[in-house]
């Protein structure tokens, strides 16, 4: 059997992990500060490059062809979907075209699109451009409404203005964020524009597919769990509890979605509100969905889609014909705490050794600072379980990360922050 050669344009240990199990040679290209020592293991070929810069990626990729022959060139994260759809392009392989991912990266595009093909799944739009345009488009889209920056991920730089008086305060903030890096989690991303849109109501879903070669297929339905204060969700449990018609509702939604943006093979996640008017897309990505969501289909319905990404387009995993069957529910659940000091983490071990866990991390400590939650960089740590169906999951979840796992934190005196900072 002959071995199949991949360019893998950034990427996690997972990644690197479904690869090799498939048998696939390695050639990765990682940004520096993503690094790991498993992916120094298991790469056959390591180049360091910060593969969001074209002119250092396209040289390298192409002497790296002569060299090492690759069959596919394929991007599972946010920062490297763009170089990877180019380099096919260039390279001469199938895959979603660089323009579709282009359109997905960026919010204004993707609203642009929505609106030029007629779709019903947008809302009312604008860029902000100063001060005005915050009080202008308030007054056209009403209030509350969104505003967010058009290239960046995890729910960072969210705001949510709430009348006419918080745009000062909206303002203010765009004004601090634009033209610096993301600042935690990933600093891939530069924030350069910013977009309002009408706000959406409505309990909020994802869905999870693959695309063969312009044929979607719906693997599964998420629910979310979210809270309207901040932009960190809480977690995500599936299948979702729908109604056949409601579940009918988003699943076409997302597939139309997928073919107006001209998505045509891999993995997606789009995010839709069912809306008092019907669905509407939050946003979308070309790749699996982030927050342990790819653990969860895998545990429900057997599908590994990260395997699915590398696979396809290496031919060495077959289309599916028809959306997978879910055999048991899964959900995590995020871990959030108050603002402080923390003083102790407990229950760690004992929740891992439940049965029915699938994962469970914290990322804090003792002596670490906990920031107000702003979006899903500030989450501390998540616990995922399976069971028999989505209501029992979610009870699960909450029992042990809300009850089981203890993260205590001391909140700081105001006066005494200040002081310090």
């Amino acid at each position: 059997m002959t071995v199949k050669s991949l360019l893998l344009v950034g990427g996690t240990d997972r990644h690197l992990d479904r690869a090799k199990e498939l048998g696939a040679r390695v050639v990765l290209f990682q940004h520096p500060d993503k690094l790991t020592a498993r992916q120094k293991e298991l790469a056959d070929t390591l180049l360091v490059v910060d593969y969001t810069d074209w002119e250092a990626v396209r040289p390298l990729a192409v002497a790296a062809h002569r060299l090492h022959r690759f069959d596919a060139v394929v991007s599972l994260t946010e920062g490297g979907l763009a170089a990877a759809a180019r380099l096919r392009e260039q390279l001469g392989f199938l895959g979603t075209p660089h323009r579709a991912t282009v359109r997905l990266r960026d919010k204004s595009r993707m609203r642009a699109r929505l609106r030029d093909t007629g779709s019903r799944l947008t809302v009312e739009t604008g860029r902000v451009t100063d001060r005005a345009s915050l009080t202008a488009f308030g007054e056209l889209a009403g209030y509350p409404f969104i505003v967010k920056p058009t290239d960046t991920t995890a729910g960072f730089g969210l705001l949510r203005v709430a009348d006419a008086a918080d745009a000062e305060r909206a303002w203010a903030r765009i004004e601090a964020l634009r033209g610096g890096r993301t600042d935690r989690g990933s600093t891939l991303f530069t924030v350069t524009a910013f977009l309002m849109e009408a706000y959406i109501d409505g309990p909020e879903f994802s869905v999870e597919a693959f695309s063969f070669a312009g044929s979607h297929i719906v693997v599964a339905v998420t629910e979310k769990l979210v809270d309207e204060l901040h932009f960190a969700e809480l977690g995500h449990a599936l299948p979702a509890r729908l109604t056949e018609a409601d579940r009918s509702a988003v699943t076409a939604a997302a597939v139309e979605f997928l073919t107006v943006m001209g998505v045509t093979d891999g993995p997606s996640h789009t995010e839709i509100r069912l809306s008092g008017r019907g669905p509407v897309v939050i946003e979308g990505h070309n790749r699996v969905g982030g927050g342990q969501i790819g653990e969860l289909v895998r545990a429900a319905y057997g599908l590994d889609l990260t395997t699915y990404g590398i696979g396809w387009p290496l031919g060495l995993v077959p289309e599916l014909r028809d959306a997978p069957r879910a055999s048991s529910a899964a959900c995590t659940r995020f871990l959030l705490r108050d603002p402080g000091r923390v003083v102790a983490v407990e229950g760690v071990p004992d929740v891992a050794a439940h049965p029915a866990v699938l994962s469970v991390e914290v990322s804090v400590r003792a002596g670490d600072t906990v920031r107000p939650v702003r979006d899903n960089w500030d989450r501390l740590g998540h616990v995922a379980v399976r069971a028999a169906d989505t209501g029992s999951a979610v009870e699960l979840c909450e029992l042990l990360a809300g009850g089981r796992i203890r993260i205590e934190v001391a909140q700081e005196d105001r006066a005494t922050a200040g002081l310090k900072a």
